[in-house]
């Protein structure tokens, strides 16, 4: 069974029945009993036209619901527009799913969850992660947002922002090597950059351009991650950096800085370093200074401690964590990712000398992770630490 190939269907079969007049949260169900039924069909009877084939059975699975329920007064009609099988429409649905889930009557975070549960097929652990709250918590919004949208017609597209959000996240567990979901979201944002001219969506492209270019060398061959400043340089897309530095640039010189754009200004200045060594770590600082006016994001601010202890040594990188402690100290769901946190305390730590603090804090965070290849490399740090110790 080719996961990916189902995942890469759902969202555009849930966007035919959402167009067609199924309710969203209807349509959702249906395409979910499709995916369970190709499952269980198809590794026997793979189909010729596998987009087709789940459009049919998902359609008729919400027909049946239909019909089970107060909406019978439509029933002869949704069966008159029931797709033929066979070859359906080569036209992307996806990118105009993302924005009819962006409905007006939800407030971007609502819509953000329920686009990426819906529609980029991310479980609520994931989104809940992604949003640093309890996955109960996040299971409760993306219930609400269900409810709040269910029985609209989606016939109002939401905003570019809450688009752009989704996107983000998507590209963003994709990236972390959880879900491959980063090519997809790359795709969707150069469909949105061709039709939309915004700079914040030109810092987005560029932003996950700078990001994927790296993708070849975050791994090592057994699979475990490799940091940034251990990176084989060599083996990173120039092109890709070329086209995402170019793009940058063009946003750049319209003057209306965005989160996008100074997130994209960082990574290009670590993709034009030679070396580790030779990164403007003091322009980083000042491109995280425009990030924190932005956003205020505690990711943000922990981001930025780390660059001040590189630019300006691992002491004045600790004092940077300590403040942002003290001037926002963590409560449940939102404050610091614990594991970052602790990861960047261990690091700071060990650039100071103190490795049993170090070696210690690695192993809290190795403990703390959810990433499996996060925590493998978090117990690797400790257990080097532990052993230099012992030399």
């Amino acid at each position: 069974m080719n996961e990916v190939l189902l995942r890469s269907l759902t969202p555009s079969v849930l966007g035919i029945l959402v167009r067609r007049g199924a309710d969203f949260a209807a349509a959702e169900d249906a395409v979910q009993d499709a995916l369970v039924e190709a499952v269980r069909v198809w590794p026997a009877d793979p189909p010729r036209d596998p987009k087709g084939w789940l459009v049919t059975v998902a359609w008729r699975r919400f027909l049946d619901a239909t019909r089970a329920d107060a909406a019978r007064r439509r029933r002869e009609d949704l069966v008159d527009e029931e797709p033929e099988p066979g070859p359906s429409s080569a036209l992307d649905d996806t990118l105009q799913l993302y924005f009819l889930c962006a409905h007006p009557s939800l407030t971007q975070a609502s819509a953000v969850a329920l686009t990426l549960r819906a529609v980029g097929g991310l479980t609520t652990r994931q989104i809940a992660r992604a949003y640093l709250v309890p996955e109960a918590t996040m299971a409760q919004r993306i219930s609400r947002a269900k409810r709040t949208v269910s029985g609209i017609r989606f016939d109002r597209p939401g905003d570019v922002a809450t688009v752009l959000r989704v996107l983000y996240l998507v590209f963003n567990e994709g990236y972390s090597g959880d879900v491959d979901l980063a090519a997809e979201a790359i795709r969707l944002t150069r469909q949105l950059a061709a039709v939309i001219d915004h700079p914040e969506v030109a810092g987005l492209l560029a932003l996950m351009l700078l990001h994927h270019a790296r993708r070849a060398a975050r791994t090592a061959p057994d699979g475990s991650l490799v940091p940034l400043a251990e990176q084989d340089r060599s083996r990173w897309d120039t092109a890709a950096i070329a086209e995402g530095i170019g793009i940058l640039q063009t946003a750049l010189a319209r003057d209306r800085l965005g989160e996008f754009q100074a997130q994209a200004a960082i990574a290009a200045l670590h993709a034009d370093a030679p070396t580790a060594g030779e990164t403007d770590w003091v322009q980083i600082v000042e491109w995280y200074d425009e990030l924190v006016r932005l956003t205020d994001s505690p990711v943000v601010r922990l981001n930025r401690a780390v660059a001040v202890g590189e630019a300006d040594g691992p002491r004045a990188g600790l004092a940077a964590l300590a403040a942002l402690d003290d001037a926002a100290p963590r409560s449940p769901g939102s404050g610091h990712p614990l594991p970052r946190r602790t990861a960047v305390a261990a690091y700071l730590h060990e650039r100071d000398g103190d490795l049993e603090t170090a070696a210690r804090l690695y192993a809290d965070a190795a403990h703390q992770a959810t990433n499996l290849a996060e925590r493998d490399h978090l117990t690797r740090q400790a257990a080097r630490l532990n052993a230099r110790r012992k030399r």
